[in-house]
């Protein structure tokens, strides 16, 4: 069985290269965030008619990747972040398919690795949340997400290389566990 790991936080935390470091060390796949290419795409046009479009695009990526796997699957956010951040920009228009689909679905990570905030901020046009308090507030609702629901997660913090340290640590011990 594959074990699927969610590389799990607030923007400009280092998720996509860590995801990308732990697929490359452990010779597993990475299932890339969907939305940054589909706002690419969009020409940085997203509205909440797209939430739908959006949610099945980041399920198919991570299906496929799971899909190639032998023992991990690393994932490059997942369906929690896409209701969190529904909920942050478009409030009230979620649709329900996706807030039931990202109950069930977070119950099927062995692993939340939740990337602090400590991290500079990296300008994006894709980010919102550039200031210190839009961080902190960030952060608090990354990790309220993962706690209330009892998931497994483990907090990342550091540098690029301490964390690349520490999830690589942690990872082994969860396939040491099978």
């Amino acid at each position: 069985m594959v074990k699927r790991i969610a590389i799990f936080g607030a923007e400009s935390t280092g998720k996509s290269t860590l995801a990308e470091r732990l697929a490359a060390h452990f010779g597993e796949p990475c299932a890339r965030e969907y939305v940054r290419g589909f706002w690419v795409e969009r020409a940085g046009r997203i509205e909440a008619t797209d939430l739908d479009a959006i949610a099945r695009g980041q399920i198919a990526a991570e299906e496929a990747a799971a899909a190639r796997a032998r023992r991990l699957v690393f994932c490059d956010t997942e369906l929690l972040t896409n209701v969190l951040w529904a909920d942050l920009l478009f409030p009230g228009q979620c649709p329900a398919w996706v807030r039931e689909a990202a109950e069930e679905r977070c119950r099927r990570y062995a692993l939340y690795l939740l990337c602090d905030t400590d991290l500079p901020f990296v300008p994006d046009p894709q980010r919102c949340f550039p200031d210190p308090a839009g961080r902190a507030m960030c952060r608090r609702l990354w990790r309220d997400t993962l706690v209330s629901r009892g998931l497994p997660v483990v907090e990342i913090q550091g540098d690029p290389a301490e964390r690349e340290r520490r999830a690589i640590s942690v990872v082994l011990a969860l396939s040491a566990g099978q």
